[in-house]
């Protein structure tokens, strides 16, 4: 039996959004100046509550969106395309990050929305010896979501943490 190769899908999208451009998208959006598009780029974090006891996890959603009636794609400064913090910390970790020299875009369909779904458990990741995880004192946190773009695309939110 002959042995056969699977080719990768050129419309697959590696970082889990699933896109699925269809010809006139990707025939526009070449024509759309990068600046353009990520003036045409939203980005929005919302909890489902404003307060959460110390050690609730605290569910965010980030939405991504495309306000133009146009395909775009948006170049990113590095490989991240998108990412989440807490009171500015990538993740709520201090762990220095590999930055990569190579970068990376974001493509999103004509009016096109993404939604992410993630999770904070209210606490910090400190690095060192050993490394810990440090829960988050009783008081307001600011989660931030954004698209790597330069300038950056952002958006953030405060919720209040309380000791039970």
């Amino acid at each position: 039996m002959e042995g056969r190769r699977r080719s990768r899908d050129p419309t697959e999208d590696p970082f889990g959004f699933g896109d699925d451009l269809n010809v006139v998208s990707r025939v526009l959006r070449p024509l759309v100046p990068a600046r353009l598009g990520r003036i045409g780029l939203s980005v929005s974090v919302e909890t489902a509550r404003e307060s959460y006891a110390i050690g609730e996890p605290i569910e965010f959603t980030i939405e991504i969106r495309n306000r133009l009636p146009l395909p775009v794609e948006v170049p990113t400064a590095g490989r991240r395309i998108w990412g989440w913090t807490v009171d500015g910390l990538l993740e709520a970790s201090d762990e220095p990050l590999y930055r990569s020299d190579r970068a990376g875009s974001i493509e999103l369909r004509a009016g096109e929305n993404r939604t992410i779904e993630g999770t904070w458990d209210g606490r910090f990741k400190r690095t060192g010896t050993p490394t810990r995880w440090v829960p988050a004192r009783p008081g307001e946190h600011e989660i931030g979501a954004f698209v790597a773009t330069s300038p950056r695309t952002s958006d953030s939110t405060t919720v209040r943490l309380y000791s039970r």
